[in-house]
């Protein structure tokens, strides 16, 4: 698949292997891992971040197979989701970056173009949050709201 904002093809990433149960080798239990999501989402990580550290850390290397819940559905089950979309809100947080870079370096036109785009990816990702109903409808991005939102 074609990339979205440029002309250069797609990236061939390697694929999981099929693997339909949990390894002999893991040790820790399906409630001690979930207690594992519990405690670092408090603690602010994010939902990749929690995935690696538990596979790095804890040798768990696929929480879905340990749980049978990825681990966004533990963190809600939970009650300690984030209010934003993981995806949404570190577009958000690149868009901010960039946005204080655009406005100290007033030439940088690429750069500019790349704040545009960002934009254009998260508007996207905003329709389709309200359609399935994950976003409220009258939510709306803009710069300031984001930063407001993320702090």
């Amino acid at each position: 698949m074609a990339r979205m904002h440029a002309r250069r093809k797609g990236r061939s990433c390697s694929a999981r292997p099929m693997v339909s149960e949990n390894p002999a080798w893991v040790t820790v239990s399906a409630a001690e891992a979930e207690d594992l999501i519990v405690k670092m989402a408090k603690d602010g990580y994010t939902s990749a971040r929690i995935g690696l550290t538990l596979r790095d850390q804890y040798g768990i290397p696929d929480v879905k197979l340990l749980t049978g819940k990825c681990i966004t559905e533990i963190m809600k089950e939970k009650g300690v989701a984030p209010a934003l979309p993981e995806d949404l809100s570190s577009l958000m947080r690149r868009a901010i970056a960039l946005n204080v870079h655009v406005k100290l370096n007033k030439g940088d036109h690429s750069n500019r173009r790349g704040l545009q785009l960002i934009e254009s990816k998260i508007r996207r990702l905003e329709h389709y949050y309200k359609d399935n109903g994950v976003l409220p409808a009258d939510w709306k991005y803009s710069l300031k709201t984001a930063e407001i939102m993320l702090k």
